[in-house]
């Protein structure tokens, strides 16, 4: 079979590039291995699908090139997806920090898509193992029910998160096949795990939940931090796991909102507890496990001034060190990819193989919590699209 495009996987990426190329008059067949499209948007966001983020820019991606980002996301902006929706009457609703939601359901916009692609004639292969792919005169995609050939092949196969919901490292084999350069992969957007001594420590502290800011490798997030039974969790931690690397320490800010100092001086004269005080601005159970493990629970009114500068300090500084993160398996996006530097940044065309694109997770450009990725699948797939 002849198609003017193939594109191997039908995640996000895969599904708005098909629909850019059929716009432009493209015969396009989208190839995947699992039994349905649009797995990871399915379980976006809870289920709601945290469809993008009204605050996108470049500062929110993660790469070795991070300018590399800025062409395709001003080529496909939130607000041009945000139309589409508004053509089908499907209800959004910005929450926390610009993040898109739908006000129904993730179903509502797979169905969108489902329906653009069957308007615009788009085919389907499901349930369809890529072999391989060779190029010639043309670009020649083989699989286990037969061969497709295409002037343009494009890959839009994820990473290597979820593989649960049929992550493969297919694209990061097809670069590599090629020549083309990939970045070292790790898991991103996961939560950080402890090792025996320190989950001896925290684990009876699951499901405690409280703010706190992050500084991991110079970078900064902020948002809840979750103890879990064999680490933590949450957005802060998230976000954290974007930067850290084994052996990292988390400097972590237990009471951003406060200046630590002034509130002890304060309430210097006072008898109270240490850890009576600061389970009044942090959860109990973490309050009296933190004051144990500093070994300065006593009345307030006991401390010298340099001593409670010194607790006020280590509040704002508390040193914890993570032993590894949760894996593939618990991680929302894989940092790292074919590096950007293989490529079109203006139609994410291989530089060294024509006819050869790549889009989405598969390339070195990883976004921040909040949307921020499905608008990067968004954008990098309709480029593709518009070029293939």
């Amino acid at each position: 079979m002849k198609k003017d495009v193939v594109i191997i996987g039908a995640g996000a990426s895969g599904i708005i590039c098909a629909i850019e190329a059929a716009r432009r008059g493209r015969s396009v067949l989208v190839i995947d291995h699992m039994d349905s499209i649009g797995s990871k948007i399915r379980i976006s966001g809870g289920g709601r699908c945290n469809f993008s983020n009204l605050h996108v820019s470049s500062g929110n991606y993660h790469s070795n090139n991070r300018d590399f980002c800025r062409s395709a996301l001003a080529q496909f902006r939130p607000s041009d997806f945000t139309e589409l929706l508004d053509r089908y009457h499907i209800g959004y609703r910005e929450k926390t920090d610009g993040q898109l939601f739908c006000t129904g359901s993730s179903a509502d916009i797979l169905n969108v898509l489902k329906l653009e692609t069957s308007r615009l004639g788009v085919s389907f292969s499901l349930r369809t193992t890529v072999r391989g792919l060779r190029r010639d005169h043309s670009m020649e995609v083989l699989t286990d029910r037969g061969s497709y050939r295409a002037a343009s092949v494009v890959v839009a196969t994820g990473g290597l998160s979820y593989p649960g919901l049929g992550a493969t490292g297919l694209g990061h084999v097809i670069a590599r096949q090629f020549g083309i350069k990939v970045t070292r992969l790790r898991p991103g957007l996961v939560p950080l795990t402890f090792d025996r001594k320190n989950a001896g420590r925290y684990s009876d502290l699951s499901g405690a939940s409280l703010p706190v800011e992050i500084i991991c490798r110079g970078h900064r997030t902020s948002g809840s931090m979750l103890f879990t039974h064999g680490g933590l969790s949450g957005p802060a931690i998230l976000r954290a796991s974007l930067s850290w690397e084994p052996g990292d320490d988390l400097a972590i800010n237990l009471v951003p909102d406060l200046d630590m100092h002034v509130f002890f001086q304060e309430r210097h004269h006072s008898k109270i507890l240490l850890s009576n005080l600061l389970s009044s601005l942090l959860p109990k159970r973490f309050a009296h496990r933190w004051v144990e493990l500093e070994s300065v629970d006593q009345p307030l009114c006991r401390f010298g001034h340099k001593e409670l500068l010194q607790i006020a300090a280590r509040l704002h500084d508390w040193r914890l060190r993570p032993s590894a993160t949760g894996g593939y398996e618990k991680a929302e996006v894989t940092v790292g990819g074919v590096d950007t530097s293989e490529l079109s940044s203006k139609t994410m065309e291989a530089k060294s193989v024509p006819g050869l694109y790549f889009t989405g997770e598969v390339i070195d450009v990883t976004g921040d919590l909040g949307g921020y990725n499905l608008q990067w699948a968004w954008s990098s797939g309709f480029v593709a699209g518009h070029h293939a």
